[in-house]
């Protein structure tokens, strides 16, 4: 009777065991095949919203905020934007490797970051737009909260690019995630742009009829005390609404999105950052894509930090360049599902060179032509559909060349926040340098603080920068981009050997826990 309890026991641990085994292999086979609902990558969109919301209102009215607001030296204010964004730049790199050598938690690894950072970025935020009542301090005011507010977005922006890699392990889930990112992100930028715009915009007492071509007395137009008082009360205004949309961003990030976790056997084989920065710069498609986009995103950079400054003083159009703007933000939402088409139905590439390559004409055409309400208002519809292009393709092609990495290196693990931040360090040092000598150019083009014409010879600066300048970054970008070497074959491949290893670890982990059992 004992002998037959204990087969018969024996039998039973013999089936639970094989059921066990069974039921992980199958949560796991339902995990890694489990579609994101259209929810998930909803509120994983919005959470990319506060980064472009509050990136466009500084890179359209920064620059103009501190030259005719907070009344800055040129000189003083290519400073501050040259030292934020490379102070920005530095710390992508330091908060990536931290990222990577976090501990997992109950909410995950990137969320932690997420959570924590927003409250201090929106108040750092706030004080940027702030302008204090003193005069010999402003400079370092303005430094100081400029570069503290770059810190907290890079502790919230860097883990959220990353979480890419953690809410799905189907290239194609991902993929698709990213275009509701890039839509939700480019629609951010648009709310930046309108939410700043339309309420500061047309605070200037400045006659909107001047003729910027005209014989320039730059000391007979200033802007008055009172349409200045009116101008900072309207930027406070702006800013207290972004800083709430901000805050609900996150919190519907953090309700929506659900972190996959990471097996716990990769955690004692994470890189150090100096083998994570040799691995990450000797990977060849990483280097030539970050390159590549390094061109043309200062192109598009340099578009966006000078374009205010041109619509008013060379353009003349001081009533209207902030619905402009806005124009060019919704015309590049309208078009990202179009790219989305474009780019799965023809390849990544060719959408980088059709897509960016489109807004060339149109930056030829804005400086050629006499300057016409309705002909800025069709030429910056047209160049938003290449605005849509710059903001998708760089965030949905580094996705496959951290695939690729993973496939040469399958034994290397927390490199994903490393390959991003990397990324983001480029882009934003060199953009720093570039609105640092933009600005720079304009005092010795005898840029007059506070004016309401300027000298001729600022109008050509401007043209130069959002023209000239730009197209031939443009195509300095696409002919590196043209040796990037990850053609949608290679990317089908590394996904098909990407699988296979997934289900030789499952097996392995079920196999684990059968003996274990």
């Amino acid at each position: 009777m004992a002998r037959g309890e204990g087969g018969e026991q024996s039998a039973t641990t013999l089936l639970s065991v094989k059921a066990i085994n069974a039921e992980s292999k199958a949560s796991t086979l339902t995990v890694r095949g489990k579609r994101l609902t259209f929810w998930n990558k909803l509120c994983y969109a919005v959470g990319g919203a506060p980064y472009q919301i509050t990136g466009s209102a500084l890179g359209f009215f920064l620059q103009i905020f501190l030259l005719d607001v907070a009344q800055l030296d040129p000189f003083y204010a290519s400073i501050i934007l040259f030292v934020g964004r490379a102070w920005d730049a530095i710390t992508d790199p330091t908060v990536g490797f931290l990222v990577s050598r976090s501990r997992s938690t109950r909410i995950g690894r990137m969320m932690p970051w997420i959570l924590c950072s927003a409250p201090f970025a929106v108040t750092t935020y706030f004080l940027i737009w702030f302008v204090p009542p003193i005069e010999q301090g402003k400079v370092v005011w303005y430094l100081v909260f400029y570069c503290l507010f770059q810190s907290m977005q890079t502790c919230f922006h860097v883990p959220y690019s990353a979480l890419t890699m953690f809410i799905s392990t189907d290239q194609t889930e991902r993929d698709s995630a990213t275009a509701y990112r890039m839509t939700i992100e480019v629609l951010g930028t648009v709310l930046g742009t309108a939410i700043q715009g339309q309420i500061v915009g047309g605070t200037s007492d400045c006659p909107a009829d001047l003729d910027a071509a005209e014989g320039r007395n730059v000391s007979r137009f200033t802007v008055s005390t009172v349409s200045l008082d009116e101008s900072k009360q309207a930027y406070m205004i702006s800013t207290g609404v972004i800083c709430i949309i901000y805050l609900l961003c996150t919190l519907v990030l953090f309700l929506g999105v659900k972190e996959r976790k990471e097996s716990e056997r990769y955690r004692g084989q994470l890189l150090t950052f100096r083998r994570g920065l040799y691995m990450v710069m000797s990977h060849e498609p990483y280097i030539k894509l970050v390159i590549g986009f390094l061109f043309t995103s200062l192109a598009f950079m340099l578009l966006e930090g000078n374009f205010a400054l041109f619509l008013t003083y060379t353009l003349g159009h001081r009533k209207d360049y902030q619905n402009i703007l806005l124009v060019i933000m919704l015309s590049g939402t309208l078009t990202i599902p179009l790219w989305q088409w474009f780019l799965t139905r023809f390849g990544k590439k060719k959408a980088v060179y059709f897509g960016i390559t489109w807004a060339v004409p149109f930056m030829i055409l804005i400086v050629s032509i006499k300057s016409k309400l309705i002909i800025s208002y069709l030429v910056s519809l047209a160049a938003g559909v290449s605005v849509a292009a710059a903001f998708l393709l760089p965030w949905s092609m580094l996705p496959d060349v951290v695939d690729d990495f993973k496939v040469k290196n399958p034994g290397v693990h927390g490199h994903e926040a490393l390959f991003y931040s990397f990324f983001v360090f480029f882009v934003k040092f060199a953009s720093g340098v570039s609105l640092g000598i933009s600005t720079l150019s304009l005092k010795f083009a005898g840029y007059e603080t506070g004016a309401c014409l300027q000298p001729e010879a600022v109008s050509l600066t401007l043209k130069t920068l959002v023209s000239l300048v730009p197209v031939v970054l443009i195509f300095i970008g696409l002919l590196i981009l043209k040796t990037y070497p990850i053609d949608e074959k290679r990317r089908q491949d590394n996904q098909k050997l990407l699988q296979e290893m997934l289900d030789s670890d499952t097996d392995s982990e079920s196999s684990a826990l059968g003996s274990h059992v």
